[in-house]
């Protein structure tokens, strides 16, 4: 009996950690199928094992696909739907690991056929790193998978795509598309757009001199331009009311400064060591449940 086609459409960081997760299984459920717009991109895949086939086009990386996975920048997402549409058989599952899911889910509605099944995942395990050289076959490994049905959603295609997820070593969490935005603009999209921030106010000199912390706090800000541009825009709407909120937080700052209110300001400062130490309990009840 021949594997299952599973194809990965961009075979990046996401795409090839995901191509030698799924090949180093066992049981090879797949036959992973890799398709990219760089020669060089696909090759290195084939070299290190992340895919056993480059496809010449994106017809052919997607047909006979029994599941195919978009690991492209979301911008480009409602372009490669448009494009595969006609050529996925029926009962093909679509699935993509993008940080924004509305516009996906709307795009899928619209664009996919009858009989081909739209299901919107989220790894939660990228890097600030870009390119298949920094492809692992462990990204997954103990990270959540938020997954986004919707009222149409199939109960097959929600167990095939959250198994496909659970047999990497991934904890799989469903919002609805509505949840997942508006709260990774508070988790993923903020942070993102607050280390980008950090850097651009500093001034050489005091750059010069940063630390260990202001490294961390500033590693996302690393991660590719054009792609978080994207993300930002997706969900601006989200993105702004989490701004809003922020500044009420910044303003609430400046008058303790102005103010020099001692007690107040080590409060603060306090219960935000406190619900991070809780944030950081609950990630190592994740992994330890016992």
């Amino acid at each position: 009996m021949h594997p299952k086609r599973l194809s990965i459409v961009g075979v990046g960081l996401l795409g090839g950690s995901l191509g030698l997760a799924l090949r180093a299984l066992s049981d090879a459920p797949y036959e992973v199928i890799g398709f990219g717009h760089r020669p060089a991109t696909l090759q290195t895949a084939l070299g290190i094992g992340a895919i056993d086939r480059a496809a010449d086009d994106l017809q052919s990386a997607v047909a006979d696909a029994s599941i195919v996975v978009l690991c492209t920048p979301v911008g480009l997402f409602e372009q490669l739907l448009a494009q595969m549409a006609a050529h996925l058989k029926p009962g093909t599952i679509v699935t993509d690991v993008g940080s924004t899911k509305r516009s996906v889910v709307a795009a899928a509605k619209r664009l996919l056929p009858d009989g081909v099944r739209f299901l919107g995942s989220h790894p939660m395990a990228g890097s600030e790193k870009r390119g298949i050289e920094f492809a692992r076959t462990d990204l997954f490994q103990g990270a959540t998978c938020i997954v986004t049905p919707t009222p149409d959603t199939r109960a097959d295609t929600l167990d095939a795509v959250e198994s496909l997820w659970r047999n990497l070593g991934m904890r799989v969490v469903r919002l609805s598309p509505d949840e997942h935005d508006r709260l990774l603009a508070d988790i993923s999209h903020l942070p993102h757009a607050l280390a980008a921030a950090l850097i651009a106010m500093q001034e050489p000199d005091a750059l010069a001199l940063a630390g260990k912390g202001f490294l961390d706090t500033t590693r996302i800000a690393g991660g590719d331009g054009a792609m978080w541009r994207d993300i930002l825009l997706d969900n601006r709407d989200n993105l702004h009311n989490s701004v809003a909120r922020l500044r009420e937080q910044l303003a609430r700052l400046l008058t303790m400064l102005e103010e020099n209110q001692a007690k107040e300001l080590a409060r603060w400062l306090d219960a935000a060591a406190a619900r991070r130490q809780e944030l950081l309990q609950q990630k190592l009840r994740e992994v330890n449940p016992d």
